[in-house]
């Protein structure tokens, strides 16, 4: 395979940030390779792998959306139209970094070695779904805040003395208003600590606007003032994204500090599980050209071009998938709920007497 490059963060760095005037991008909407440098980069076998983990994440969502519908779940937000911005980022990174997930990274933290019933059990609360074996903190609800910690884990990472490895933490263009997230951004400058910061733009911060939430001309210019190189990459191209995160990843890896990867991409439905009707703030003029870069699109009709890919086998797969996460809602489900008084056990390490007064009260109600 060919080792072109789709980006110079060096130079990017050597320039005070500034970013590339155009986003990277590899495959057009309409499937058509418009990079063939950097094309030259991908096996069939990758090709294909990053087809299917979209194909997982499309089925995942659709099966969790039922589930939550059925009222067996709590809180879940949609990952419909984002799959190539988080499965192209996300298969780009390796076991032994460490994740930083958001609570729409739900994908991401179970390719990073989360089961998919451990994530059913997180979004009902269970305490089971924050432990799980992988190299990764429980989904942050507090927007933003994943951003101070990753930038916590990168600097450990490094003072550590752990080699390739870096720390990687996703968030909205919304989250990058926040303070966290500017401080994360200056901390990991500061220490030049191996980290990557994702900020997928959808467009939206539930119903706000990009265009009403910062005049900068770009997120990805928001590094400058920490020193950190930012690029934007079409967030519809999951071989844009993928080629631009392993690049990311390599130049934090090799010790020069941390870097900004703005996706741009766009949320098709709502934003949270919780109801919001997003037609009661987009219009279809806006939509519409989105759905027309649906990301599974255009990777599916460059693949079937080269006889990699059919619906036959997309469907089977999606079939096998939806299957498996069935067979997890019914391991989550089976799992006995908690108790109050678990619950009220671990909010401190020495109960106060407030606290010991409730948890003795709830005792005596559960023992009924």
């Amino acid at each position: 395979m060919a080792n072109t490059k789709a980006v110079n963060f060096a130079e990017i760095k050597a320039n005070e940030g500034a970013p590339y005037a155009k986003p990277v991008q590899i495959l057009d909407e309409n499937g058509n390779v418009v990079n063939k440098d950097l094309m030259a980069n991908f096996s069939d076998d990758l090709l294909v792998d990053l087809m299917k983990k979209m194909v997982w994440e499309r089925a995942l969502h659709e099966q969790t959306m039922s589930f939550s519908k059925q009222g067996r779940l709590g809180f879940y937000a949609p990952t419909w139209g984002e799959e190539a911005s988080e499965m192209g980022t996300a298969a780009a990174f390796k076991k032994q970094d460490f994740l930083f997930p958001a609570y729409r990274d739900l994908p991401q933290l179970i390719q990073h070695g989360a089961t998919v019933a451990q994530m059913y059990l997180w979004s009902k609360g269970h305490i089971k779904g924050n432990l799980f074996d992988a190299r990764a903190l429980r989904p942050q609800i507090i927007i933003g805040a994943q951003m101070v910690e990753m930038a916590g884990g990168a600097l450990g990472i490094k003072k550590n003395g752990e080699e390739d490895t870096v720390a990687y933490a996703y968030t909205g263009e919304g989250g990058s208003s926040q303070g966290d997230t500017y401080e994360g951004m200056n901390f990991a400058g500061a220490f030049q600590a191996p980290a990557v910061f994702i900020i997928q733009n959808n467009g939206w911060a539930i119903s706000f606007p990009r265009k009403l939430q910062t005049e900068a001309q770009t997120i990805a210019q928001k590094g400058v003032a920490a020193g950190i190189p930012g690029v934007q990459v079409d967030g519809m191209d999951v071989l844009a994204c993928y080629e631009v995160a392993k690049e990311a990843r390599e130049f934090a890896a090799a010790g020069n500090g941390p870097v900004l990867i703005e996706t741009l991409t766009y949320r098709f439905g709502a934003h949270s599980s919780a109801g919001d009707d997003p037609s009661r703030y987009r219009t279809d003029e806006e939509t519409k050209p989105w759905f027309d870069k649906d990301p599974l699109i255009r990777l599916r009709k460059y693949l079937t071009k080269k006889n990699l890919w059919s619906e036959d086998e997309e469907q089977k797969y999606i079939d096998e998938c939806k299957q498996s996460f069935k067979e997890a809602m019914k391991e989550a489900d089976s799992v006995e709920p908690e108790k109050v008084s678990d619950m009220l056990k671990r909010t401190f390490e020495v109960p106060t007497p407030d606290i010991k007064e409730q948890i003795k009260k709830y005792e005596e109600k559960e023992s009924k």
